[in-house]
């Protein structure tokens, strides 16, 4: 900018300066030029009253003065000249101020020599006798003055042109100083020229427009950034190029990226063939989704194209944790499995019996042994079905009826319950209880009581013992059932409580279980907020405890 104004400074000073000389000279010409004519007029009227008095004897005693004298006659012949004998001279009658003079008394006029650099001023008048005087004079044109002065002349332009250029470099730098000085932030509180206030309002009411905006766009940035940042599921933003534009903490912890990687190819990031494919499908075809197992979980990647117009111009990909989803789709599986085995058995030993018995291939004798052995297998079926339905009941989250009851006294009861079973498997069972109102389900509080000592019980040794312990702590209530049983190896502890897990499958069979009774503890303490913790060491026992919200 101050190139610019400087530049525009100096030129227009030149063009000034020139402009003034130009302008100088010509003026000064004209002033000369008016003065020379008045002392043409002046000699004239001296040589006209000589010669009215003298005639010929005049001018033959005049000086050489620098103006020429002519005297013509009438018809235009040369009478005398006081620089060219009068004999050489051709005729005037056609020279312009001689015809002037002749008809109007005056005339003048102005010729110019060939190179124009020199000019001759005529002034002629008609004498009282009807000849005419004409008085001459030659100077210098513009162009013969200029073309004479010309070294001066490029002397003072040079002096002129360093002179502007100073003049033009400090104003420029004066004019450009205020401009260098505004505190753009505060537009409004600058000091300077007042020509510049419409354009300070505008910048200013500009910079409020770009805060509001920019306000604005850091304050969805934000919220988009702390929304990502909390989801569960990873995102990653693609452009159309495939770089990343946005990743989520959860993405970066998929994907195990510990840099930044906003700006780097997606192929950098992950490598794998099948993550390759799909974002290209996804390009092509809109959507697609993969499964993949990372860290031990399995994950849905789902690829979105984003569309701009007609085109293409990136990818969302999103990630899902489906870990929880493949395992109830791989338990129900197994459950619908176990079902149908667990369900077969009893059946098929019932069937068996009964066409035994229908087709009297069993001596008299034996016959109440097989009748009792299919009351057994049927009773053994019809809990089966029991603890299935309860199972479900408790899966698909029924309304319970919750009321203070005390965890003592349904302890208690079950223990009274189990009391034969526990004299035919040769197991003490002892109680060491005290009061602990709650406010919960009973039925649940009995189910869970009811199984961990059942479980207990079938899973000891004879001569062992069952030890329910119920205590009150601060905040919880907690039951206790530890027995002196076969234990359970520390690799098999996290699925006993998974349905129709048996860790003995043999001892399970010669029990009678049906494999469900710690799985409807878990779902049942999970129903009413409890933790369940188990302790065992094969060959010593095993320590269940459930603490209840008090």
């Amino acid at each position: 900018m101050t190139r610019k104004i400087f530049c525009a400074i100096f030129l227009v000073s030149l063009a000034v300066l020139l402009a003034g000389l130009l302008i100088a000279a010509g003026c000064t010409y004209r002033y000369f030029g008016r003065v020379q004519g008045e002392q043409l007029r002046s000699e004239w009227r001296l040589a006209a009253a000589g010669i009215e008095e003298s005639g010929m004897d005049y001018l033959t005693r005049l000086e050489d003065d620098g103006v020429r004298l002519t005297w013509i006659a009438a018809d235009g012949t040369v009478r005398y000249d006081s620089e060219v004998e009068a004999s050489q001279m051709e005729n005037h009658a056609d020279r312009e101020e001689f015809g002037e003079a002749l008809a109007s008394g005056t005339g003048s006029s102005t010729r110019y020599s060939r190179t124009l650099t020199e000019q001759t001023v005529y002034y002629a008048a008609r004498l009282s006798d009807g000849t005419v005087l004409r008085v001459s004079v030659s100077r210098e044109t513009v162009f013969g003055i200029m073309a004479g002065a010309a070294p001066l002349l490029c002397v003072a332009a040079c002096l002129a042109a360093a002179l502007s250029w100073l003049l033009s470099a400090r104003l420029a730098r004066r004019i450009v100083m205020p401009l260098n000085r505004i505190d753009w932030d505060a537009p409004l509180e600058n000091d300077i020229y007042e020509e510049l206030s419409p354009l300070l309002v505008r910048i200013y009411r500009q910079h409020q427009q770009i805060k509001s905006q920019m306000f604005q766009l850091q304050k969805k940035q934000e919220e988009f950034t702390h929304i990502t940042e909390h989801m569960k599921e990873g995102l990653i933003l693609l452009d159309g190029n495939g770089c990343v534009l946005s990743m989520n903490p959860a993405a970066a912890a998929i994907f195990d990226v510990r840099e930044d990687p906003v700006g780097k190819s997606f192929l950098t990031i992950e490598r794998s063939s099948d993550m390759s494919e799909a974002a290209v499908a996804a390009r092509s075809t809109g959507h697609t989704q993969i499964r993949r197992e990372r860290h031990g979980r399995i994950w849905q990647f789902d690829f979105s194209r984003i569309e701009q117009g007609q085109e293409a111009a990136g990818l969302v990909v999103l990630a899902f944790d489906i870990s929880e989803q493949e395992r109830a789709e791989r338990s129900r599986r197994e459950f619908t499995a176990n079902v149908s085995h667990e369900l077969k058995t009893p059946l098929t030993s019932i069937i068996g019996s009964a066409d035994l018995l229908d087709n009297n291939l069993v001596k008299p004798e034996d016959v109440p042994r097989f009748v009792g052995h299919i009351r057994k297998e049927a009773t053994r079926l019809l809990n089966l079905i029991e603890d299935i339905i309860r199972l479900s009941q408790l899966d698909e989250g029924e309304q319970l009826a919750y009321e203070t009851v005390d965890l003592a006294q349904i302890a208690l009861e079950a223990t009274e319950q189990l009391q034969d079973a526990a004299v035919q498997h040769r197991v003490a069972l002892r109680l060491e209880t005290i009061p602990c109102p709650l406010h919960s389900v009973a039925r649940l509080l009995h189910e869970i009581v009811y199984n961990l000592t059942e479980n207990a019980i079938k899973y000891n040794v004879p001569d062992g013992k069952v030890v329910i312990t119920v205590s009150r702590e601060e905040d919880e209530v907690c039951l206790q059932v530890m027995d002196t049983g076969i234990g359970i190896p520390a690799e098999y502890q996290d699925r006993v409580f998974e349905r129709f897990y048996r860790v003995d499958k043999s001892h399970s069979k010669a029990s009678g279980g049906t494999g469900l009774g710690l799985s409807i503890v878990k779902h049942a303490a999970q129903r009413l907020g409890a933790r369940i913790t188990l302790q065992s060491v094969p060959g010593r026992g095993t320590t269940v405890t459930v603490c209840f919200p008090r």
